[in-house]
Order: C-alpha cells, then sequence, then structure tokens
C-alpha cells in the first residue's frame, strides 16, 4: 500500500523535474527553433499624393490606412516578424527619376514594438509618387533570412507612376527566385486598370488581390493576411473536378485547387466512414471585373443527387473571394465491415463576367477537405449534453417528491398531536 509519504515525494519529484525541464533545455530548444521559423511579414503602404483624397467612408485613404495599421499592429501575433515599408513618402518635388526612387523602410522586420510602429505610422503624410516596382525589391530583400514564411502586403490606390519598370514583371522576377514568397495587393480605387495591374502583382506569386472601399473592411483584410503569415504553410495540390460525380476525383483530406467556369458547377467525392464527419469550405475568387451580385454553393449529396446538407454565401461587389462551408457526421454503424460512404461535394458559383472580359480560364478555386473522426457513440453525445440534463431533471423531480412526502407526514404528525391535546 503506498503512505502518504511516498505519495508526497513522488509529486514533489515530478513537479521538480517539469519544472526543470519547462526551464533549461526545453525552452532553449524551443526559442531556437521558433527565432529560426518566424514567419515574416512586410507592409507596404502607397504614400503618394492620392492618398490624401476623401472617399474613405467620409475619411481620407491616408487615414484609413492609419487606422487599419494601427489595429493590425495590436492584434499582430508575438511569433511573426513584422516590417512596414512606403512609397511615395518623402520626395515633394516634380522630378520623375527621383521621385521613382522614393521608397524607404519606416520600421524595420523583426520582433514588434507596437508603440514605436504606431509612433512611425502616425507621421506618414501623402506626399510624392507612386514606384510599385521599386517598393516590392526593396520589400523581398527586407523579408531575406530565415525559413518561416514571408508575405508582402501592398496597399494601393493606384497604378505604378515608375513606368518602364512594371511591377508584374518584378513580381514575376521575385517569384523566379523561389524564395517563397507571396506578394497579396489590395486596391483603394476600384477603376479598371489599377485592378488589373494589382491582380496581375499577386497572381505573380499565388497571392490574392482584393478591392477594398471601406475603412473596416481594409483592417479586416489586413489583418487576416498578417494571421495568415502565421498559419502552417500547407502547399495546395491542383485538382480538376468533373461536371458530374460519378466521373469526379476522389478527394482526402487536405488543400486543393481547381478552375471553374463563370455559372458552372465543378463535383468531387470524399468517402467518409461510419463514425467520421466531412468537414469542407470551398473559397471562389474573382480575378477579373464581374457583375455584382454573386455567390456560391456548396452541396454534399448522395451518388444518387439527394442533398445531405448545404453551405451558401453570397457578396455584392465589395469583395473579391466568396467563401462557405459545411460539415456532415456520418452515424456510426453496428456492423463492423460497413463500407464508407461516397459523397459528393458539388461547388456552383453565380458569377458572371462584365462585357468585354474573358471568361477563359475559369474562376480560381480553392477547396478545403478534412475528414476527422466523430462522437464514438450517441450515448457518449448524450452522457455530456441532454442525457445530463435529463438526469438532472430526474434528480430534482425524484426530489420534490420526496418532500412532498415528508412535508405530508410530518403535516399530519403534527395534526395528530393537536388533536389528542
Amino acid at each position: 500500500m503506498i503512505t502518504r509519504q511516498r505519495l508526497a515525494a513522488g509529486i514533489c519529484a515530478l513537479l521538480a523535474t517539469l519544472t526543470a525541464g519547462v526551464a533549461f533545455p526545453a525552452g532553449a530548444v524551443a526559442d531556437e527553433t521558433d527565432s529560426t521559423a518566424s514567419p515574416k511579414v512586410e507592409l507596404v503602404l502607397d504614400v503618394s499624393g492620392s492618398m490624401s483624397a476623401k472617399d474613405m467612408d467620409g475619411g481620407s485613404r491616408m487615414a484609413a490606412a492609419k487606422q487599419a495599421f494601427n489595429e493590425v499592429l495590436d492584434a499582430t501575433p508575438e511569433e511573426v516578424q513584422l516590417g512596414i515599408r512606403t512609397l511615395g513618402a518623402n520626395y515633394h518635388g516634380n522630378d520623375r527619376k527621383t521621385g521613382c526612387k522614393d521608397t524607404a523602410q519606416l520600421y524595420p522586420v523583426g520582433t514588434l514594438n507596437r508603440t514605436e510602429a504606431k509612433t512611425a505610422v502616425a507621421t506618414l503624410t501623402p506626399t510624392g509618387w507612386t514606384p510599385i516596382g521599386p517598393a516590392l525589391l526593396k520589400a523581398a530583400d527586407d523579408l531575406n533570412g530565415g525559413d518561416g514564411t514571408r508575405r508582402i502586403v501592398l496597399i494601393s490606390d493606384g497604378e505604378d507612376t515608375c513606368q518602364p519598370l512594371d511591377p508584374c514583371e518584378v513580381a514575376r522576377e521575385i517569384a523566379a527566385k523561389g524564395i517563397g514568397l507571396t506578394i497579396d495587393t489590395l486596391g483603394l480605387v476600384p477603376d479598371a486598370k489599377t485592378r488589373d495591374q494589382l491582380s496581375c502583382i499577386a497572381d505573380a506569386t499565388g497571392g490574392t488581390y482584393t478591392s477594398v472601399q471601406h475603412k473596416e473592411e481594409l483592417s479586416d483584410r489586413v489583418g487576416q493576411l498578417v494571421d495568415r503569415a502565421a498559419d502552417p504553410v500547407v502547399t495546395p495540390v491542383a485538382t480538376e473536378g468533373t461536371a458530374q460525380c460519378t466521373s469526379a476525383p476522389t478527394l482526402k483530406s487536405g488543400l486543393y485547387t481547381d478552375r471553374e467556369e463563370f455559372g458552372k458547377q465543378r463535383f468531387y467525392r470524399v468517402d467518409v466512414n461510419p463514425g467520421q464527419e466531412l468537414r469542407a469550405s470551398v473559397s471562389v475568387g474573382a480575378d477579373r471585373e464581374v457583375n455584382p451580385d454573386y455567390g456560391v454553393l456548396l452541396r454534399a449529396v448522395t451518388v444518387h443527387g439527394r442533398e445531405i446538407v448545404r453551405g451558401e454565401g453570397t457578396g455584392n461587389g465589395r469583395t473579391d473571394v466568396i467563401s462557405t462551408g459545411l460539415r456532415y457526421p456520418k452515424a456510426e454503424s453496428d456492423d463492423d465491415n460497413t463500407p464508407a460512404e461516397t459523397v459528393c461535394l458539388q461547388v456552383t458559383n453565380s458569377f458572371s463576367a462584365v462585357s468585354g472580359v474573358k471568361t477563359t480560364p475559369g474562376l480560381p478555386l480553392e477547396l478545403t477537405v478534412d475528414v476527422v473522426d466523430g462522437p464514438s457513440k450517441a450515448s457518449d453525445v448524450a452522457s455530456f449534453g441532454l442525457g445530463r440534463g435529463w438526469w438532472l431533471l430526474g434528480a430534482l423531480v425524484l426530489t420534490g417528491f420526496v418532500a412532498g412526502l415528508l412535508w405530508g407526514w410530518l403535516s399530519r404528525w403534527r395534526l395528530a398531536v393537536w388533536r389528542t391535546n
């Protein structure tokens, strides 16, 4: 039999071991690993003269960008090394050659000091030219080194004014170096030329382009992109859905990319065993000019076409990506030999192209499939959910019944004593 003294000694030894492990070697290794794999992000902000225009919810574009930066700086994950670079922030003159060199690092890429970064952003005033190409080249240099993910987030309200250095070619050059750097772009003015150029920059490195016209949207989108840099890197797998479920590819858990024609549908197959749960999500992006009011529908159907569950999302022209998702738990079977169920995932979009815009290739589609273990038994769910509530209700009813009997017996006894006296 274990004595109290032995038990106490064992607990103390265990605590001492855990404390030593956390305080010394394990902590040192973790710190070293984190420092070499820290994700890096550089926010590249257009501070050209046009950023003083007041069309962002009644305020200037520059004010909206500053607000977005302040909110993002507050929410940046601790593991992310973040920097800020400007373009067009310092030169006030009209000399094109000088203006096209106007890019500077406002805050170096590294461990974030939120106060210092915010102070630096507060000093910005819309000033000069729009040298996007030179700024991207410098930003790529700023992010050199380390094994973590690297991401540039470019916010601009217009085209590059420093041709012939084409920023699209600059982005392609960066991608060709194979340094694993992604460029995401955000456009504050929804004109076709700006959209085409920023989309081209993003496409060259596998990034995303988003048109933003409201302050909250700008803050949310920049925050999402910074957070994404801290996510584990998952390499998407190219696949090709079909028009019918019977010939669709069978997918395992993972991230997949495809192209879908305007207003068409694509099918994919997933096998779900009894006791598992299928979780799927899809995003369809508008990488060219489209008409407003569009949507995406994700359906899980049987091989015979019966709908199991659906998810749908809609848009009205304020965002370039529409996403939706669904979950389907497959109940357990008492028969261990029950085969997996083939679930057909159907993706349908209602995008339509603006007149004169090419409809080929199709729209970029990103599909996430995750098949996980579901609750082991219905009784397990009940014991932690509704079942516990019924037990509590039963206990209350029984307690009330017993209390009523006791109170009745006590009342009759008192009445009998009173009559006797």
